[in-house]
């Protein structure tokens, strides 16, 4: 039986992009900009999709926040959003302080789209700038100008949406430390409530695996302009609340991801998306939907489900609460996988051997030397 105690995540995949950056390892394909019959016929797949995946459980459940991801969500007729939306709702029941929150690419979107969004409940909008220089957005295969980032900001900030981020990108091929300090300064000049400020990095089956860039950053530039970056949001009073994360106040964190890096439980429907669901006896199954967007249209919703293993439920553990500066609660790791502390122990001895980690009775304290050479101590607990 399913633990109804914990409330639900729900994400939502979009799979279309004008252009596949190539950086980008998350699935989609190239948009179909004005087929407006196959973008509500993936709307009404995305419904049934939820219907199926609900089926798992015997009771309503409730979502404590919705995302959605892609591809690219903004490139989709508002109109459908709105359907989607109110449709869910008549499925699912709702906190009242539920986080909605839709990735928009600057040149797909309009103030018309913006209020459309805001009266249909969405309140938190993720914005993919990248940079604000455009040789770099053009080294990364962007499609957008620095002027239309600026203009899709401009925007959020007239129609008084205080909860938004800004992606930034560090380490892109040929920028200098100079300009990597000027693209985050512009970011906090627009005050948004969150920044997600991240190194490029060259992941499997993508463009620039297959092809490498030119002129990549050696690590002494990635290091200063690491150390960089981290004293202008001190100086500007932004903390640091995950590896990529920083807010000015507490409340802004995002909850959406907040709820996967506390090994939460969640609901994903559209191509590729994945779902992970606790059952009482701490038993975890994890369903993948199907990542061919016609089949998944025709109703081959689900790729595959299967059961997270022993090991896997302590590695996914650690994987992402590693994630957060903050202190783990001994308990949450017997609660959240079932398994017991002395289980683990010379796990954790090992990261305590390499000072990756302190501890008390109650509490694991992730070092800083944990969290710089974290992918070292992830392989511990692999």
């Amino acid at each position: 039986m399913i633990n109804f105690n914990k409330h639900y995540s729900l994400y939502i995949h979009i799979p279309w992009c004008l252009k596949k950056c190539p950086y980008c390892d998350f699935f989609s394909k190239i948009f179909l900009r004005k087929n407006k019959k196959i973008q509500f016929q993936y709307i009404t797949s995305l419904l049934l999709d939820l219907e199926k995946t609900l089926s798992f459980f015997k009771k309503k459940i409730y979502i404590k926040s919705i995302f959605f991801g892609g591809g690219t969500p903004s490139l989709i007729y508002e109109k459908y959003i709105s359907f989607l939306l109110q449709e869910i709702r008549k499925k699912v029941y709702m906190s009242k302080l539920v986080e909605i929150t839709i990735e928009i690419n600057p040149n797909s979107i309009s103030e018309n789209k913006i209020i459309n969004y805001i009266n249909n409940g969405i309140n938190r909008f993720s914005i993919g700038v990248q940079s604000f220089n455009n040789k770099n957005l053009k080294n990364l295969g962007r499609l957008h100008s620095s002027e239309e980032a600026i203009n899709a900001i401009n925007i959020l900030k007239k129609n008084n949406i205080s909860n938004f981020n800004i992606d930034i990108m560090y380490g892109i091929p040929g920028q200098s430390l100079n300009n990597s300090y000027q693209d985050l300064c512009k970011a906090i000049f627009f005050k948004p409530s969150h920044i997600s400020w991240y190194q490029l990095t060259i992941e499997k089956n993508t463009i620039f695996e297959k092809k490498k860039p030119k002129n990549l950053l050696n690590n002494d530039i990635l290091w200063k302009m690491f150390l960089q970056g981290k004293k202008i949001f001190s100086r500007n009073k932004y903390f640091q609340y995950e590896i990529s994360s920083f807010v000015k106040d507490d409340k802004y964190r995002c909850r959406h991801n907040l709820n996967y890096w506390y090994f939460g439980n969640y609901l994903g429907i559209g191509c590729n998306a994945h779902s992970k669901i606790t059952l009482f006896n701490n038993k975890i199954i994890r369903i993948i939907k199907n990542n061919n967007i016609q089949q998944y249209m025709n109703g081959n919703f689900i790729s595959s489900i299967h059961t997270l293993l022993y090991k896997d439920k302590i590695f996914e553990f650690f994987l992402n609460r590693f994630r957060l500066y903050k202190k783990i609660y001994k308990k949450e790791f017997i609660e959240l996988t079932g398994i017991k502390i002395k289980n683990i122990t010379s796990l954790i001895n090992k990261a305590l051997k390499f000072s990756y980690l302190k501890e008390d009775d109650n509490f694991w304290y992730i070092t800083n030397k944990g969290h710089l050479y974290l992918n070292d101590l992830l392989e511990i607990f692999i």
